[in-house]
């Protein structure tokens, strides 16, 4: 291997080493970023602090399903509820799937299906057995069940329509040797007045209080009319004395005149 050869590999591997150093160099100036003070995402909590761990809120409150009930088709609700056979069976004493078996579910104890394993959320909104799958209870967890009892394990999306939740309802009831009694339709319709007449009551202690204040100003300017006059009085009554101490003043001076007068004459006439 002669030299020149050999300077021309050498020149040749600088010339490389010199190419990916500009390049280098240029990238870093172009695309240049900046290091943060600090590593790693701040999470930005939600203001108000987390969610409750169980249960809606009520803002997340439906209106009563009672008055549907009455007149909800069954049948309709067996059809819908055609979304749910792949998690839950429905006969007396069917297994436990993907979720428990819902024969007699109406006013069951919440999270109490023999042999399923519920999550933790759902146990803890059972509160010890105390809490039943009421009517109203099946219609809030219905319509958006992780929503109505956060943490949930239960993956459905919810019926959002009222009247199909009516329905499969009605056919949930209906999964038992001995159905729940429906509930009153008017009970719902009752309590709604009641909670307006109950606003009504509040504002009108307001209306009172406010009424009452308004009076106590006018009284109180009254009071504060009569202190100012009777405080005008006492200098108008002043004034009248010092006339009279002028006059009175005045009358002994015009009296010792005629007696000046009276010792002229008798030193004359002497």
């Amino acid at each position: 291997m002669n030299s020149s050869y050999f300077n021309a590999m050498a020149g040749a591997f600088l010339a490389v080493v010199f190419v990916v150093m500009t390049v280098s160099i240029a990238g870093d100036a172009i695309f240049h970023s900046e290091a943060p003070e600090t590593e790693g995402y701040q999470l930005v909590a939600l203001e108000g602090g987390a969610a409750p761990a169980g249960g809606s809120s009520a803002d997340d409150a439906l209106p009563s399903i009672a008055p549907l009930l009455a007149s909800a088709d069954v049948e309709g609700g067996q059809r819908a509820f055609r979304k749910c056979i792949a998690c839950h069976t429905v006969e007396d004493g069917g297994a436990n799937k993907v979720g428990p078996n819902l024969w007699d579910i109406v006013d069951r104890p919440i999270a109490a299906a023999d042999g399923f394993g519920y999550s933790s959320a759902m146990t803890a909104y059972a509160d010890g057995g105390q809490t039943l799958w009421d009517y109203e209870h099946l219609n809030g967890f219905l319509a958006a069940p992780k929503r109505y009892i956060k943490g949930t394990a239960m993956g459905f999306a919810g019926l959002k329509k009222e009247d199909e939740r009516a329905n499969v309802i009605a056919y949930l009831r209906s999964l038992s040797a001995d159905p729940a009694p429906l509930p009153d339709p008017n009970a719902a319709e009752e309590a709604a007045p009641a909670a307006s007449d109950g606003e009504q009551m509040d504002a009108q202690p307001a209306a009172d209080t406010s009424t009452d204040a308004a009076t106590d100003t006018d009284t109180n300017s009254d009071t504060m009319t009569d202190s100012e006059t009777t405080a005008d009085e006492p200098a108008a009554t002043d004034a009248a004395p010092s006339t009279d101490d002028s006059s009175t003043t005045d009358a002994p001076a015009s009296t010792d005149a005629p007696a000046s007068t009276d010792n002229s004459d008798t030193t004359a006439t002497e």
